[in-house]
């Protein structure tokens, strides 16, 4: 996880919470039965899609959409992704996934997630991931400067 996190202990679990960066978009998920494994406990794999859900819901508070980014040749593509499970999510929970974005530079950005039970604050999941900006064709492009104003990170660094 991104050095951006500090960690804290709070009722016996293992915390992280982001300490550097106030733009954080909080949003609720429902565990429905599909979203389960023969356990009972949330497959693996549906934490990234709660992580692009967040990161859709994150723009989209800041007036930014996605489809009207596409329609005008931004498209973003993942680049690296990191998680780390840290307890089980399971049919029926309600978790909260926090996302910030982390780290920037010309043409990519960093999302950083958390994902906790709602009632406990237990931490589910951590991790990021990184997107780079490319056109229509698939090759990489600065970050447009309204975007980066509108995700509030700063100027961009360079790569």
């Amino acid at each position: 996880m991104s050095p951006r996190c500090s960690e804290t202990s709070s009722n016996g679990f293992n915390e992280r919470r982001f300490t550097r960066y106030e733009r954080r978009s909080s949003m609720e998920v429902r565990i429905y039965y599909e979203d389960t494994d023969c356990g009972g406990v949330v497959y693996y794999a549906n934490y990234l899609k709660y992580f692009e859900r967040a990161r859709t819901h994150y723009l989209e508070e800041r007036g930014l959409s996605v489809v009207q980014l596409m329609n005008e040749g931004t498209v973003f593509v993942v680049v690296h992704v990191e998680v780390d499970y840290q307890s089980p999510a399971r049919y029926g929970d309600r978790l909260i996934v926090e996302t910030v974005v982390s780290d920037m530079t010309a043409a990519s950005f960093t999302f950083s997630h958390v994902i906790r039970e709602r009632e406990s604050r237990r931490v589910v999941v951590e991790g990021s991931a990184r997107l780079a900006a490319t056109d229509d064709n698939g090759k990489v492009k600065r970050l447009d400067k309204a975007m980066v104003a509108a995700l509030g990170v700063g100027s961009a660094k360079r790569p």
